[in-house]
């Protein structure tokens, strides 16, 4: 080779097969493992050759909540770049949220030096590299991807990148992580262009046609039907498919604590966002896609003779060691998919009796109004003054329109918002998916990367807000200019650990539990935000200065600052 040519490297290798993977940014905290990787991005900027961009990230936690958040908004995997073994544990429990929110993520991570005395490029040349030699760094992660492997040749790189977003894309779909050590990144690596469409994720899954038989003759027969689901709308096209099915047959449906947006709000047909009231009751029931469609330790389960069908595109939940839901039959199947299915076979069927349909129709009609007319009577504004969730979430209401993305990270006060802020088109809601706290800041900057033109607003708690990391989240908002208002619900303590205790223990102690719940005194959250990252910062503490404090915010997102307003509630 011209020693003026530059060489080609597994660095440049790995970026450009994310390139073609249709990868768009890099959300990462770089390190020293990552010289080349630098160097490549320094080539491609000189010479004009694409490569996605880097969004940097000052902690790792934010980084992956941010590749989960876009690409929740975006359908595509995105990348995270993160500093050997401790930039890994640094990700936290946002590797686990990825997982269980069946969110593709790439994760990179280098590996410390393997040659000490100068043998290959990238040898060892500073202490801290002995100190980051572990016996098993991909085992940090292990338990919470779909796929690990280390690079250990330059010559096929490229179809490790592409194996990887192929594995994280394919349902159910999840994290990934890749590893190189700094000699492997210098390797010489092969210029060979990808057919990427060679590279697809697996199809999704249908339903057996016996199954679809069987579902259809179950629901025209059922008395009272019920249909849950939890993120079937992942797949915005879903939405319309799961309408088109309910209103042909009547179906009652119940959005379980959502992570996205399934079924219209303002539907008549749709019940709420509890399914337990309406489980024992039931003598059908379709779960599409929830983790936990009723809790088995409570009253409120199937009756022996229920039929229970279950679609899911992962309904053995295998991640999860200890899981069971009985049902009659188990079907790992694409939702949207399936639907399809179940709304051709109804083309050619028999259509539902009239007055069947029309029964049907009326209970949940009636079960709507009453869900609606309790969650109004919670929305007028606190006599003694003091902020409530419900009121919050009503102020809210006129600042919101159909298009604006609503990111919940709120644990004890996310019912107010699924029972005042509506969601009614699709791609417009989004919760983790796992139970690590301090998602939601990351995850409004990804999402607002994604759909710039949308106004994005995270909802979160006291407790997850210090979880976070907001001083990352913010200075990388006010870095990439990525606006978005955050609504901290203030209880100054971990509520849902209080109220656990109460439920297991209802004649404990629960009034001597300060230190172990209480966050009290407050931290000022909103000035740290504003502090890192230049947000507008308010603290609200009466229910009547609320609605002129979030108008004030929303106007300053959309002239391109990021907001946070500290809501100040009844302390626990």
């Amino acid at each position: 080779m011209d020693q003026t040519t530059p060489r080609y490297t597994a660095a440049d290798a790995l970026m450009s097969g994310l390139q073609e993977a249709g990868v768009s940014y890099i959300f990462g905290n770089l390190g020293s493992d990552h010289a080349d990787i630098i160097e490549t991005l320094a080539k491609a900027a000189g010479n004009g050759t694409p490569m996605p961009k880097v969004v940097l990230c000052p902690h790792e936690g934010a980084a992956i909540a941010a590749a989960h958040g876009y690409a929740q908004v975006s359908g595509k995997a995105q990348a995270v770049f993160v500093h050997v073994d401790v930039g890994t544990q640094n990700m936290g429990g946002g590797i686990s949220n990825a997982l269980h929110g069946r969110v593709p993520v790439f994760v990179f991570a280098g590996l410390t030096p393997y040659t000490i005395e100068g043998e290959l490029p990238g040898s060892r040349n500073r202490s801290a590299t002995y100190l980051q030699d572990v016996p098993d760094q991909g085992g940090i992660v292990r338990q919470y991807v779909k796929w690990d492997y280390s690079i250990r040749t330059g010559k096929n790189v490229k179809q490790l990148v592409h194996r990887a977003i192929q594995i994280a894309e394919s349902d159910p779909k999840g994290p990934v992580y890749l590893t190189g050590a700094r000699e492997v990144l210098a390797d010489d690596a092969v210029q060979t262009p990808l057919a990427v469409q060679k590279w697809r994720p697996i199809a999704p899954a249908a339903l057996p046609a016996d199954g679809v038989a069987e579902i259809i003759d179950a629901l025209m027969k059922a008395e009272k039907p019920l249909l849950i689901t939890q993120y079937s709308g992942r797949n915005k096209a879903c939405v319309a498919e799961l309408v088109r099915l309910a209103e042909r047959l009547s179906i009652p449906v119940v959005e379980e604590r959502p992570i996205q947006m399934n079924f219209p709000a303002d539907h008549a047909l749709h019940q709420g966002y509890l399914a337990g009231p309406l489980v024992p009751e039931a003598d059908v029931i379709v779960v599409l896609d929830c983790d936990v469609p009723w809790m088995p330790s409570s009253k409120e389960v199937p009756h022996a003779d229920c039929r229970v069908f279950y679609i899911d595109v992962d309904p053995l939940k295998d991640t999860i060691p200890l899981w069971y839901m009985p049902a009659e039959r188990f079907y790992k199947a694409d939702s949207n998919v399936a639907l399809q299915q179940l709304n051709h076979f109804l083309d050619s069927a028999a259509p539902l009796d009239k007055n069947r349909h029309a029964q049907r129709l009326a209970r949940a009609q009636e079960t709507h109004d009453k869900l609606r007319s309790a969650w109004r009577k919670k929305m007028e504004i606190p006599v003694d003054n003091i902020i409530t969730p419900e009121w919050v979430t009503a102020c809210l209401r006129a600042e919101v329109n159909e298009d604006t993305i609503l990111v919940n990270e709120s644990v004890t006060s996310a019912t107010s918002i699924f029972h005042n802020l509506p969601r009614n088109k699709p791609g417009t809601f989004f919760g983790s998916g796992g139970s690590s706290l301090g998602w939601g800041g990351g995850a409004a900057l990804g999402s607002k990367l994604a759909a710039p033109d949308q106004d994005v607003i995270c909802f979160t708690g006291d407790g997850a807000f210090y979880l976070g990391n907001p001083s990352s989240v913010y200075w990388t908002s006010r870095r990439y200019d990525v606006p978005f208002l955050t609504i901290i619900f203030n209880n100054q303590g971990w509520n849902a650990t209080q109220e656990n205790f109460k439920r297991l223990h209802p004649n404990g102690g629960a009034n001597t539990l300060g230190d172990c719940v209480s966050l009290s005194p407050s931290a000022d959250f909103a000035k740290i935000a504003e502090a890192a990252g230049g947000a507008l910062a308010r603290t609200v503490v009466q229910a009547d200065a609320l609605p002129a404090v979030l108008k004030e915010a929303m106007q300053a997102v959309r002239e391109g600052r990021s907001a946070v307003v500290d809501v100040r509630m009844k302390t626990i």
